[in-house]
């Protein structure tokens, strides 16, 4: 494998990125918006992605042990120490290659942990409103043996005794 293979692979994942990226803002609108009928389906092509990216790495870094090791450098380097020690131009450009993934990566997790806060706040907001509409203690409810309690009303227990 060649500097050619690995600068592709490295443009692929930028488009990978990219394409996560997309997917974390629709899953966004979607919160936003209420429309959990489609977070099951985003949650798939999420997943889809990130398996696409998995499956990416393990080639990335089989490219880059071979640069690697014909450079001098220890196993399993980063991309940072491979663009100090690679011949020109793919020094240069491993480092752009470098700066964009950053920068990714960068606005993935910031993306990401919006939306958490966003479902977080959500199922807050949610249990806030069940807490509200149940019934007050007083207001009754059955014991295991199915006698009702806390209220004035006589109950019927599962074998039919008063």
């Amino acid at each position: 494998m060649d500097h050619q293979h690995l600068s592709t692979l490295l443009w692929r994942e930028q488009e990978l990125l990219d394409l996560l990226l997309f997917k974390a803002e629709e899953k966004q609108y979607l919160i936003l918006t209420g429309k959990s009928r489609w977070l099951a389906r985003i949650a798939h092509e999420i997943e889809v992605v990130l398996e696409q990216l998995r499956t990416l790495e393990v080639e990335r870094a089989a490219a880059t042990e071979q640069i690697a090791g014909r450079l001098g450098l220890e196993v399993n380097p980063s991309l940072r120490t491979l663009a100090d020690v690679a011949p020109a131009p793919w020094n240069d450009l491993y480092t752009k290659h470098h700066e964009a993934l950053l920068v990714l990566v960068s606005e993935l997790r910031g993306l990401s942990d919006a939306n958490k806060e966003l479902i977080e706040s959500g199922l807050a907001v949610i249990d806030d409103a069940l807490a509200t509409s149940r019934p007050a203690a007083s207001a009754g409810t059955y014991t295991q043996s199915g006698r009702a309690s806390g209220n004035a009303y006589r109950s019927v227990t599962l074998d039919g005794s008063l």
